[in-house]
């Protein structure tokens, strides 16, 4: 299936995990310094890249940077790349770059201990088999240069343990933003940004609630969204 942004179209058929709001979302908060971002070597790494959705929103954010993408499945990787990714088969665990990266991105896998689905892609989509917290935080901290961001997007009730598991690799928490689909239901996403190495900063806190009174993408989530939803 072929989805259409502002600026890029993506093809997801090839993938396990389709386009859906939480790459969306990730891909328009991610956050990093203005100056930094500028720079001609300025690096960003997008894990399990799935379609390359994340990739490409951060080559329209950061056009001067290089973006690359990482997947363990080879038919994601052959989307990625045919959607204009710079994209390579690889796990977290052994990529390797030279001079590391001021930002990595993730929506990493989250089902621990549930049901496998029958659909082998899916399930190492899905599951945290494939790429624990664990070792997604301490290869992030491998590859990050001091000073360096990690923003993730996961369940609700896994923010905890990724703070706790991030703190204990010297990434230091900045921003949280706690995700509704609506505000008289419980948050059911959170996306997190750290800093590497750094810890003496400030740290923001806010909510996104996804939907208005009549079902519609609320006012927040329209300016989000706003340079690539059509």
């Amino acid at each position: 299936m072929s989805f259409r942004f502002k600026q890029f179209y993506i093809e997801d058929s090839k993938c396990a995990m389709k386009v859906g709001t939480d790459g969306v979302l990730l891909g328009c908060w991610a956050e990093t310094e203005d100056v930094r971002c500028q720079m001609s070597d300025f690096r960003i790494l997008d894990v399990g890249t799935g379609s390359g959705l994340i990739a490409r929103m951060m080559m329209q954010r950061f056009p001067e940077a290089e973006v690359e993408g990482i997947d363990i499945d080879e038919a994601a990787v052959e989307q990625a790349r045919e959607n204009g990714v710079q994209a390579y088969v690889s796990r977290l665990q052994e990529w390797k770059k030279e001079g590391g990266y001021d930002l990595i991105v993730s929506n990493p896998p989250y089902f621990q201990n549930s049901l496998k689905n029958p659909d082998k892609g899916r399930e190492l989509a899905r599951h945290t088999d494939s790429l624990s917290y664990e070792e997604l935080i301490d290869h992030s901290a491998r590859l990050l240069r001091e000073g360096g961001q990690l923003a993730l997007i996961l369940p609700a009730d896994k923010e905890a343990e990724m703070r706790q598991i991030a703190a204990s690799k010297n990434l230091f928490l900045t921003h949280v933003t706690r995700v509704y689909s609506k505000e008289s239901k419980p948050a059911r996403r959170v996306l997190l940004a750290f800093r590497y190495q750094i810890s003496d900063i400030s740290r923001t806190e806010d909510t996104l609630v996804l939907e208005d009174e009549k079902g519609g993408r609320s006012t927040a989530y329209q300016e989000l969204t706003k340079d690539f939803y059509l």
